[in-house]
């Protein structure tokens, strides 16, 4: 019986070999996922904003979290800039350990990628915040950050509606000038004026992304003179902005900070129950990093410009502080609508809004 079950195992064998044309084969090796890589400037991912939002476009990716990031280091990992000096050297780098995708946050790496994408034509590249590069291997992810920032201003506006603010004064606080953060300004200026057309409206920017301490004394400067609710589009530079707006809030005074990219309701958490964060602009960063890498895993990854607006939920606000109220959340909500369905049109640049008259002529934005 056992030279009998050893003879049908060796015609098993032999018939399979025969079957495959008289060689053995094997298995066809199972193709890993992409790699990713990373690379931020000085404020890296834990800047609680744009950064931050884009690594975890990255987690979700690899169905990781922030807490497990189990495929770090093997299929994804990220390297910080300390400077912009190091944004070339980085790039090429990065370019040469040949990562399937390599990914950078943000308009003041167009540069640097202007100037390495061509000498690494099969390398392909993603560049969030820019439209303007031409290259075949240069992906390009822009948001309307004018239409998320309207839908704030108009909450943050109903919200001194609704407590009877007399006269409210608003704030915007920028980093670094440019388009990209004056689509953030025009939308949040259009949206309180669309509600409070007499609104004062004031702005400053840091030319900084990285220093909060720039941001919190400027909100001090204005809470204390009376400034109702203040936006910053600054990076790790607004969390200062959230700081003072904590310490005045824990002392009594009604004022509020308004997030940006990531919903920072929790950094505004001055007890356990009460933020300062009143909403947050979301700006889905995340949306742009996941699409990349599926692209490039589906062999589909071109040089092209996605843009990721309100009607496609790339940009958006938070409902998530209590003190909002589900009236002035309904009411967002409408606005929201009438957005997607071009009822409401949000002007993006300064000299246009400026010339329509829908924004006042003494503020610092840049469409340059």
């Amino acid at each position: 019986m056992k030279y009998f079950f050893r003879a049908i195992v060796v015609a098993l064998v032999v018939f399979t070999i025969a079957s495959c044309g008289g060689k053995s084969k094997t298995a066809p090796a199972v193709k890993q996922d992409v790699t990713v890589r990373l690379l931020t400037d000085a404020t890296g991912i834990d800047d609680k904003s744009f950064n931050a939002a884009g690594w975890r476009g990255i987690l979700a990716y690899y169905g990781d979290t922030w807490e497990n990031q189990s495929k770090k280091g093997t299929n994804y990992d990220w390297v910080t800039a300390q400077t912009q000096d190091m944004y070339i050297p980085n790039l090429k780098q990065a370019s040469d350990e040949k990562y399937d995708l390599i990914i950078v946050t943000g308009f003041t790496w167009a540069d640097a990628l202007g100037e390495v994408a061509p000498l690494y034509p099969d390398q392909k590249y993603l560049i969030v915040d820019v439209d303007w590069l031409d290259a075949p291997n240069v992906m390009q992810a822009t948001f309307s950050e004018h239409e998320g920032s309207y839908l704030v201003g108009v909450a943050a506006a109903l919200k001194a509606k609704a407590e009877g603010v007399a006269a409210p004064k608003f704030g915007f606080i920028g980093g670094v000038p440019g388009p990209v953060i004056t689509k953030f300004e025009m939308g949040w200026v259009q949206g309180i004026l669309s509600v409070l057309p007499d609104a004062q409206v004031v702005d400053y920017y840091a030319n900084d992304w990285g220093k909060p301490d720039l941001a919190k004394a400027q909100a001090k400067n204005w809470y204390d003179s009376g400034v109702y609710a203040i936006f910053s589009a600054a990076g790790g530079t607004g969390n200062g902005t959230i700081a003072q707006a904590k310490e005045y809030r824990l002392r009594g005074k009604g004022v509020w900070a308004v997030g940006v990219d990531s919903d920072q309701y929790e950094d505004g958490l001055y007890t356990d129950t009460q933020s300062a964060v009143l909403t947050s602009m979301i700006k889905r960063v995340e949306s742009s990093t996941e699409y990349a890498l599926q692209a490039a895993k589906d062999g589909a990854f071109k040089g092209e410009v996605i843009t990721f607006d309100t009607a496609s939920d790339g940009v958006g606000f938070s409902d998530r502080n209590p003190a909002l109220g589900p009236d002035i959340v309904s009411q967002v909500n409408k606005v929201r609508q009438e957005i997607i369905d071009g009822t409401v049109v949000v002007v993006a640049g300064y000299a246009e809004a400026l010339a329509k008259g829908l924004v006042p002529a003494n503020l610092q934005a840049s469409d340059k």
